[in-house]
C-alpha cells in the first residue's frame, strides 16, 4: 500500500447480497481500510458519520432503497437505568469486568465458539477458527481492549480478577466514547441477560472515564436482532441533519446534537 493511499483514505462498494437483519431485501456497504499512524483519528471521524469497524475495515450501510439502519449512541452522563436494567444488574452483582490488552486466548474462543454455535450457527461467522478469531481481535489500528466478565472470587476486590469466564467484549476508545465492536457470553449464562449487562456496563465505565458516548452500532427498527438498542435512552441517532437525541419519553427535538 503507498503512502499517499494510506493518508488518503479510499472507499469501495459492495456488491448487492441478502440482508441478515430485514427478509427480503438485499443491503450494500461502503468501506475503507484503517492503517498507518492516522488511523486512530480517522476511526473517530468515520464513527461520527455512522461508520462501524471490523478488524482494519471502516464500513457503513449504502443501500439503494433502504435507511433501516440508525447508527446509536447511549448519552452516558444522563443515562438512568430503567427498573428492567436495575434487576439485570442486580442478577450480575457477582460478575467482575477487567479490562485487558486486546489479546485473544483459547479461553475467550472456547466461549466464542460456544455463543455462535448455540445463537448464530447459520450466520456469517459461524465458521470461524481460532485463528480467524485472533484476526478479530488483533487486526486493529486503533485503540482497542478486551474487556473480560467473570464471576467474582472471594479475593476478586483485591486481585480485581474473577473466575470462569462468562463474557467478553471487544471495544475501541474513541476521543468522545466507548465503541462496542462485538460482544459474545456463554450460552449457558443466557438468564443473565449478559448482552443488556455488557452495555450498562460499559455505560458506567465512560462515565467513569469522562467520555459522552457508548457507540452501540445500528438500531433496526424491527429486526428482532437489532431492535433492542433502542431501549438504552437517552440516546442519539443519526440523521441525515445530524444527530437527532431520543429522551426516555421517546421525544425527538427538531435540532440536531453536536
Amino acid at each position: 500500500m503507498t503512502q499517499h493511499s494510506r493518508d488518503t483514505p479510499q472507499f469501495y462498494l459492495t456488491a448487492p447480497s441478502p440482508c441478515p437483519y430485514l427478509p427480503g431485501r438485499h443491503e450494500r456497504k461502503v468501506f475503507t481500510h484503517l492503517v498507518g499512524d492516522k488511523a486512530g483519528d480517522l476511526n473517530d471521524l468515520l464513527t461520527h458519520g455512522g461508520f462501524r469497524r471490523s478488524q482494519s475495515i471502516a464500513y457503513r450501510p449504502a443501500c439503494d432503497q433502504c435507511r433501516a439502519c440508525v447508527s446509536v449512541r447511549v448519552v452516558a452522563n444522563e443515562f438512568r437505568p430503567s427498573r428492567n436494567f436495575r434487576k439485570i444488574l442486580a442478577r450480575n452483582a457477582d460478575i467482575v469486568g477487567e479490562q485487558r490488552s486486546a489479546v485473544p486466548t483459547s479461553e475467550q474462543y472456547s466461549v466464542f465458539r460456544a455463543y455462535l454455535d448455540q445463537r448464530h450457527r447459520h450466520g456469517g461467522m459461524a465458521d470461524m477458527t481460532v485463528l480467524d478469531y485472533a484476526m478479530m481481535v488483533e487486526d486493529s489500528h486503533v485503540e482497542t481492549r478486551i474487556i473480560e466478565y467473570r464471576r467474582r472470587g472471594v479475593d476478586s476486590s483485591i486481585t480485581g480478577r474473577g473466575l470462569d469466564l462468562v463474557a467478553v467484549a471487544l471495544t475501541d476508545v474513541l476521543s468522545d466514547g466507548l465503541s462496542m465492536v462485538y460482544s459474545f457470553f456463554e450460552p449457558s449464562e443466557e438468564s443473565r441477560s449478559l448482552g443488556t449487562f455488557m452495555i450498562l456496563d460499559h455505560i458506567a465505565r465512560a462515565r467513569r472515564q469522562g467520555l459522552p458516548y457508548v457507540y452501540l452500532g445500528y438500531w433496526i427498527e424491527g429486526s428482532k436482532k437489532m431492535d433492542y438498542k433502542g431501549r438504552f435512552l437517552p440516546q442519539q441517532r443519526l440523521a441525515p441533519s445530524g444527530w437527532l437525541r431520543i429522551d426516555a419519553s421517546g421525544e425527538v427535538p427538531s435540532e440536531p446534537q453536536d
